[in-house]
């Protein structure tokens, strides 16, 4: 039962930091972010935030620091959304996995491509 809570959780926190990144935060060097997952602990206090960003190496760190910069903002803004006892601390991450299916989708159109001469 604590698992499917814990998952309905991650999912609403996933909509709303989608939407509070999208939308509230006014920092410039926040570039296109997609909230690909969280990660919640299952006493709720921390959440993994996933995240696939758009651009170079270099946005994609100026992008991070900007939002470590906001985090007590977007969390106070989460409390206001969602309900909680207690909001849960926010560590966001990159999520290089649609990276890494371009490459594999790259690698593999070269492959087809060669054997179909």
């Amino acid at each position: 039962m604590a698992k499917v809570r814990v998952g309905r959780v991650g999912e609403q926190i996933k909509k709303e930091l989608s939407q509070i990144i999208q939308t509230e935060l006014k920092d410039p060097r926040i570039g296109f972010i997609t909230v690909t997952g969280v990660d919640l602990t299952n006493d709720l206090s921390q959440a993994r935030v996933y995240l696939s960003v758009l651009g170079s190496e270099e946005q994609k760190e100026e992008t991070l620091k900007a939002l470590a910069r906001g985090t007590g903002f977007i969390r106070s803004e989460l409390g206001k959304r969602i309900r909680f006892r207690h909001t849960p601390e926010l560590l966001f991450k990159f999520d290089s996995s649609i990276e890494y299916g371009s490459k594999i989708e790259a690698l593999l159109h070269t492959i087809n491509g060669r054997s179909g001469e």
